[in-house]
This record gives structure tokens, C-alpha cells and sequence, in this order.
């Protein structure tokens, strides 16, 4: 047994990850890394959490459709549209790509799609009554399954002409995640890729949210590590190739206190009124960085 309470194979026998190849060839340098860091005391992943090479392949043919559905949205959202419309078009682009939209029934959640609009955190339910105006910022995140894998990201959206601080807001917030994107490594902490993000969205002014975060993804919906973007550097699990996990922070242009009082039991918004973004890309920790899945 390892680490990690899971079979570990002889040198010469099959890697645990399905590949064909030898454990020697495979693996097995990397989960002799694994152990020697728990043994030191570190939180490592288990291995059971690791995407093997089919599994990522399998995740992009999912992140393909997840990344359409955006893309579709960014093509027809504007002025005069309602949050419910958006929703129609998350439910028949996945379905007409032999998709299921994972949002929907997810613990209840009504719809295919979460639309955040200005002092929406998240979780914000899409519906008839809410028509997009211009000045409205809107976030759109949607997760696909297809064949058992889930893909997840979002995005943001002005409607006409924001206000400068609405944009600014909306742009800090892209590049707070573009840093966690460049931050991401292996063998270095979680609490790394937190801080490179935080550091952006402060320096800026704005404030991040603390009790929601990203989370680890592929075979389900969540998954661990649960991904907070308020811990300090050198603090939190260790990444290891293989590791598939969300960064998405959620910022706020005011302070980070969020009401989730709503009587919907799902949407989450700002205690002062501030607008608040979030941008989400899904990625894969590599041998040598990461790559973004979905986006």
C-alpha cells in the first residue's frame, strides 16, 4: 500500500494509470515524489484524483462543447436579451452536441446555467424578468458532461457601454486569472496559484471573495482540492501532473462580503451593492506547467 491507501504495482508490472507501459516507465517516479512529500508532512493528491492521458483526451472531447456553448453566447448576447433565453441556448447547443448540461438538477439547481448579473456573485438564475441593459455585466458559466466527463468555465460579458470601473473590474479579473494560469506548476503549493491570483485583484483595489472558490473536475462535477483564491503562498496541497482543477475567482469591486440570503436558496450577491466578475478556465496540471482545457 502507499500513501495514498491505494495498490502500488511492481516495477516491472502495469502502471496503475492504464497506460501499457511498465510502472517503472510510467509513474512510478512521480509517486516515489508523492510519498517522500507526505512522509514530510505535505498534503498530496491522491492518485485516484489524477487524470491519466485518456482521461484528459476524454475531458477535451466534453471542454469541446463547453467551450462551443460560450462561444455561441458571445455571438448572440446583447441588449434586450433575458437571462432565460441564454439558458434555451446553454440546453440545445449541449443537447444537439450529445451533451448534458451539468448545471441542471446539480443538487437541485433548475437550470443548464448560472447568469450573474452585476452585484450577482454567482449562482445567479437565469429567468424571463431579468433583460439585459446597457451597462450590465453579466458572467455566463455553464459545465458540459459528455460521456461521463464534466468540463466547466465561464465567462464575462458587458452589454453596450459599461461604466470604466465595470470594465476594469471585468478586465482585472481576466488577468487575475491569466496569472493563476502562469503560476501553475508541479510540485509547488495550491497557496501559489492563490496568491498569484489574489495579488492581481487587490493590487487593483478590488476585493476576492473567500467562501467560494474553484475545485478539482473531470470525472465529477467537484472534486478535490477545493481551490480558494485567499491563501498565502507555500500553504495548501501539492500539485502533481494530473491534477485537473478550475481557477475562478470571483472579485469584487467593493468589499468581499457576500449576502446569500436569497429566498432561491442559490444566488449569491455583494453585502454593499458592488459589482462583482468571475471568469473560470478548467486546466490540467503537466510535467512542466499546465494546459487549459476549457475556457
Amino acid at each position: 500500500m502507499s500513501y495514498d491507501g491505494l495498490e502500488t504495482p511492481g516495477r516491472n508490472d502495469p502502471c496503475w494509470c492504464g497506460s501499457g507501459k511498465k510502472y517503472k516507465k510510467c509513474h512510478y517516479a512521480n509517486d516515489v515524489k508523492l510519498e517522500k512529500l507526505y512522509n514530510e508532512g505535505e498534503e498530496v493528491p491522491r492518485r485516484d484524483l489524477l487524470k491519466t492521458a485518456a482521461d484528459i483526451e476524454a475531458i477535451k472531447v466534453s471542454a469541446e462543447v463547453n467551450i462551443g456553448v460560450l462561444d455561441y453566447v458571445a455571438d448572440h448576447i446583447h441588449e434586450g436579451v433575458t437571462t432565460e433565453e441564454v439558458d434555451k441556448w446553454i440546453y440545445d447547443y449541449t443537447v444537439e452536441h450529445d451533451a448534458i448540461p451539468a448545471d441542471l438538477n446539480y443538487e437541485g439547481y433548475p437550470n443548464s446555467v448560472c447568469t450573474s448579473v452585476n452585484d450577482e456573485v454567482c449562482h445567479g438564475i437565469p429567468s424571463a424578468d431579468v433583460v439585459l441593459k446597457a451597462g450590465d455585466i453579466v458572467n455566463v458559466d455553464c459545465s458540459t458532461i459528455k460521456n461521463g466527463y464534466f468540463s466547466d468555465s465561464s465567462r464575462m460579458f458587458c452589454i453596450g457601454e459599461v461604466s470604466p470601473e465595470a470594465k476594469r473590474l471585468v478586465e482585472t479579473t481576466h488577468e487575475a486569472v491569466k496569472a493563476g494560469i502562469a503560476a501553475v506548476k508541479p510540485w509547488i503549493h495550491l497557496g501559489d496559484v492563490s496568491a498569484a491570483v489574489n495579488k492581481v485583484a487587490t493590487d487593483a483595489g478590488f476585493s476576492v471573495v473567500a467562501e467560494y472558490g474553484g475545485h478539482g473536475i473531470g470525472k465529477e462535477f467537484h472534486e478535490d482540492p477545493f481551490v480558494s483564491f485567499v491563501e498565502e503562498a507555500g500553504t495548501g496541497p501539492i500539485l502533481a501532473p494530473g491534477m485537473c482543477f478550475t481557477i475562478e475567482p470571483m472579485v469584487n469591486a467593493g468589499k468581499p462580503d457576500i449576502d446569500m440570503s436569497d429566498p432561491n436558496g442559490w444566488t449569491v450577491r455583494t453585502v454593499d451593492g458592488s459589482l462583482s466578475a468571475q471568469w473560470e478556465v478548467q486546466l490540467v496540471v503537466t510535467e512542466d506547467g499546465c494546459e487549459v482545457l476549457s475556457w
